[in-house]
């Protein structure tokens, strides 16, 4: 089997040559932003965000030779920052922490455009489309894919093929279940227990065989490192129903490693416009919890642990029109109500 494993969003690549012409089948430019600064490590060169389903590549507009890749795996916390120059104005800028290699990696895109009506939001949303749809990529054990024996079927997924009486040899007694084929992946479930399952996506399969074993002969499944390195085993009966089963898998399998699902779908928004910014040097922060951050306090006050004190007295409060306990020394009320937290400005 020819696939080549996906690290487009599991790796963070530097100074790929022409990165744009490394796009895999099945990944998509979702979001395109222009005149980007890659300010940490290539400060005054204007660049390009690219924001496809798997990843966020920057590259330099003006060489070939630098260029970022950051797959949306290695993505720890990402928030935007206003930012200021001394000189041309204010605008925003994209804080991405990350991790890769072993080795953690902070990255900082600021928009250099004056009138540029496209911000970040795009990459937050794209970002938690690829969060949320895991089950296309990822191998689950355990998982919630079965309602009352009918699959939970995914968006853009078709089912192919049920099989019933497909025994899973993972133990010594094996156990009875039902397998199912899509476009994007194979699931197996135990008819007895639903909780009791597999959900292999495609992407994850190095190996696809018959061979013997001590129930006679088995479909055996080999997992890529990525999903674990496994070997997962099942009987089908008579043969040439475990044939036929073998053979369709794998011209689902070629088909799906042809033109890939990875389950972000994404429609872009209208541009919406904003206040003109200019173009920006000399970098300064103004105010490093703008953006998308929320309510710290509140999150502070409920994990404060109080061992061995008594109850506040409870007191009636005029401005929600209820008694409530007596806040903790150092909070207002404004402070715990607000969910996110108002920005008061400086003379």
């Amino acid at each position: 089997m020819n696939q080549k494993p996906v690290w487009e969003d599991r790796e963070i690549k530097f100074d790929i040559t022409n990165i744009c012409k490394t796009i895999r089948s099945g990944e998509q430019p979702l979001e395109i932003l222009d005149s980007i600064e890659d300010t940490k490590g290539n400060l005054g060169d204007r660049g390009r965000l690219l924001v496809t389903n798997l990843r966020i590549i920057w590259y330099s507009v003006t060489s070939n030779r630098f260029s970022l890749s950051i797959g949306f795996t290695c993505v720890l916390t990402m928030n935007t920052k206003t930012v200021v120059s001394k000189v041309r104005g204010t605008t925003q800028a994209l804080h991405i922490l990350s991790v890769g290699n072993n080795s953690r990696f902070e990255f900082i895109f600021t928009n250099l455009t004056v009138n540029n009506t496209k911000h970040f939001s795009a990459i937050f949303d794209i970002y938690r489309l690829y969060q949320a749809s895991f089950l296309y990529r990822e191998l689950k054990l355990r998982s919630a894919i079965v309602n009352s024996g009918q699959l939970n079927v995914l968006l853009q997924e078709q089912v192919f093929n049920t099989i019933s009486g497909v025994w899973n040899l993972s133990s010594d007694q094996g156990n009875l279940g039902i397998f199912i084929l899509t476009n994007v992946r194979l699931v197996w479930f135990a008819e007895m227990n639903n909780s009791f399952n597999i959900s292999l996506p495609y992407m994850q399969i190095s190996n696809i065989r018959i061979r013997e074993s001590k129930y006679g002969p088995a479909l055996v499944i080999q997992t890529l490192e990525t999903a674990g390195s496994y070997v997962l085993g099942f009987r089908i009966d008579p043969q040439d129903k475990l044939s036929d089963v073998y053979k369709e898998l794998l011209s689902l399998h070629s088909v799906y490693t042809e033109t890939p699902i990875f389950g972000v779908f994404y429609e872009q928004k209208p541009d919406v416009a904003r206040p003109p910014t200019e173009s920006i040097d000399d970098i300064e922060e103004l105010d490093t919890k703008a953006g998308t951050e929320i309510n710290s306090k509140f999150t502070a006050y409920l994990a404060e642990s109080d061992p061995g004190s008594r109850r506040r007295k409870p007191f009636y409060c005029k401005e929600l029109g209820f008694a409530m306990e007596s806040i903790k020394e150092g909070y207002t009320l404004k402070d715990l109500w607000e969910v996110v937290p108002s920005t008061s400005s400086s003379g």
